[in-house]
């Protein structure tokens, strides 16, 4: 059985980001004087090594972290059993975490004997990425750009779903689109990834030469830091999510520039970059 994991803190940062849950300002859009805060998700990139050798790096909710380590072992063969695992050290450094995994050297070779790169993203992150910077990543900072009017999000949910060709027929498919300057719907991609889908929606936008600091990209799936990562780098200076972004997320938008729009099911739409005027960050 594996020992206790020790938690290892920077000087930075006193406890882990999973026990700080902090809420986030809004505004209304198009009534900017109406404004609130949530508490939004927490989300972290960790990165794995076993016996020293960097093995994935993936964006989590930083709790349980021992629980999934041990669970990503075992489910990517990295490890035949718990008994494989000696010790799993945690170290805490701001948005990330560093998890060093000590395991049996029978494991071990085994691990190198067929160890392989993890092949694309998969819904929970980024596989097969071996350092951190690639996780957290330097993005430029993007030219500040205009809010969409609140009208263009009048009835967004359904028109989405009238547009979603895919997913009317076989379900079980995430969506990203361009709304333009007008608030038309001109560009639906899906794919079973959110992450695939907004690459294609990125795609086509830049095949088809559209102004993407006009109008606005949507995402249909929960918005965490690699659509944030996606969307900057593609220059793209609107991004509505159907879903709440994490906290992480938010900090990111805000620190880049990018507009970032929460659209719920029942309310107006809430405006977490940028930041309230009187309470930024």
């Amino acid at each position: 059985m594996p020992r206790s994991a020790e938690i290892v803190t920077s000087p930075e940062t006193s406890e882990p980001a999973a026990t700080q849950p902090e809420g986030y300002a809004y505004a209304q859009l198009g009534n900017p004087d109406v404004t609130d805060s949530a508490i939004l998700a927490q989300e972290s990139a960790l990165a794995i090594s076993y016996n020293g050798i960097s093995h994935a790096v993936m964006m989590v909710s930083p709790s349980a972290v021992e629980d999934f380590i041990t669970g990503f072992s075992l489910t990517s063969a990295v490890v035949d059993s718990i008994d494989d695992i000696y010790d799993i050290r945690l170290r805490y450094l701001g948005a990330a975490i560093n998890a060093d995994v000590e395991i049996s050297s029978r494991a071990f070779w085994a691990m190198k004997q067929q160890r392989r790169q993890l092949a694309g993203t998969s819904g929970c992150g980024l596989c097969g990425v071996e350092a951190l910077e690639q996780a957290l990543p330097q993005l430029n900072v993007l030219a500040k750009a205009e809010l969409p009017a609140a009208a263009h999000l009048d009835g967004l949910r359904e028109r989405i779903n009238a547009v979603q060709d895919l997913a009317r027929r076989s379900g079980a498919l995430h969506a990203a689109l361009y709304v333009d300057g007008s608030g038309e719907i001109r560009t639906c991609r899906e794919d079973i990834g959110r992450h695939n889908a907004l690459d294609k929606l990125i795609g086509a936008l830049v095949r088809e030469s559209h102004d993407v600091r006009q109008g606005f990209a949507v995402v249909t799936s929960r918005c965490s830091l690699e659509l944030i990562h996606k969307a900057v780098r593609a220059g793209i200076g609107n991004l509505v999510s159907l879903s709440a972004p994490t906290a992480l997320t938010v900090q990111w938008a805000r620190r880049h520039n990018l507009n970032l729009i929460h659209l719920p099911h029942h309310s107006a739409p809430r405006v977490y970059s940028p930041a309230p005027s009187a309470r930024e960050e």
